[in-house]
């Protein structure tokens, strides 16, 4: 099982992503992988850290204030150390995890040099996988190997139906439910 979960900013993949990897959780599921978290000071976004979803260990992804020349619009994003945890996280994924998820596919993610060969290494796996996919995505590669997934283009109007409906697809398709 392929799961892509895409959309314009704002309109709650991250929220259906999370619904989802709670609920195949609460059913005893192993999910690794990484999601990409907003950091908001003050009600300002000021970054976005790097999680892995079977340890909790985090590091920064992309700052506004880091000086750093790799740039994703206003932030510079930690290469080295966000690398390292990605390397990690996706990699224990990979071995340890029934299904693998990773919140986000996007421009800042793939600026780390380990990410798309991760990436593909996973697409290429047998291994269920749940991909929120930046609405942008230009990789030629990536697109063509995310192809033949499920996709849910979430907007406004249809999110709340597919925040009911999807967790238990998953787990239907999983065959846990």
């Amino acid at each position: 099982m392929k799961l892509v979960i895409t959309g314009r900013p704002g309109v709650g993949k991250s929220t259906l992503f999370n619904t989802i990897v709670s609920t195949l959780r609460d059913r005893g599921v192993v999910v690794g992988g990484i999601i990409a978290p907003e950091v908001r000071v003050n009600s300002g976004r000021v970054g976005f850290k790097l999680v892995d979803l079977l340890t909790g260990e985090e590091t920064w992804l992309a700052r506004r204030d880091n000086p750093s020349s790799v740039r994703v619009g206003s932030y510079g994003v930690f290469v080295s150390e966000a690398s390292r945890l990605v390397e990690k996280a996706l990699s224990r994924a990979l071995s340890e995890a029934q299904v693998v998820g990773i919140d986000e596919v996007g421009p800042m993610e793939l600026k780390l040099p380990v990410f798309k060969p991760l990436l593909l290494k996973l697409l290429e796996s047998n291994k269920h996988l749940i991909l929120v996919v930046h609405y942008n995505l230009s990789d030629r590669e990536i697109r063509a190997k995310i192809e033949d997934a499920r996709k849910v283009v979430l907007t406004l109007r249809n999110r709340e139906a597919f925040r009911r409906a999807l967790p238990l697809e998953v787990l239907r398709q999983l065959k846990l439910a």
